[in-house]
């Protein structure tokens, strides 16, 4: 897997796993939904994302896909 589908393998994760926490513990865990979410369109405007950065440093792969 290349760092862009590990990015969005992670938030996806984040995002569902915080759904979850949201309907069985408490309604605050949304705003971790809304700071994913966040995260995901600033990276889509700036190009930076903080874990595309961690991953490259753990050596996980970048480019192409295909």
């Amino acid at each position: 897997m290349t760092i862009d589908r590990v990015v969005f393998a992670v938030a996806g994760s984040f995002i569902l796993i915080s759904l979850l926490l949201a309907h069985y513990h408490s309604e605050l865990w949304l705003w971790f939904t809304a700071f994913v979410g966040a995260n995901l369109l600033q990276s889509a405007f700036t190009g930076f994302c903080p874990m595309a950065i961690i991953l490259k440093k753990l050596g996980v792969k970048s480019g192409s896909a295909f």
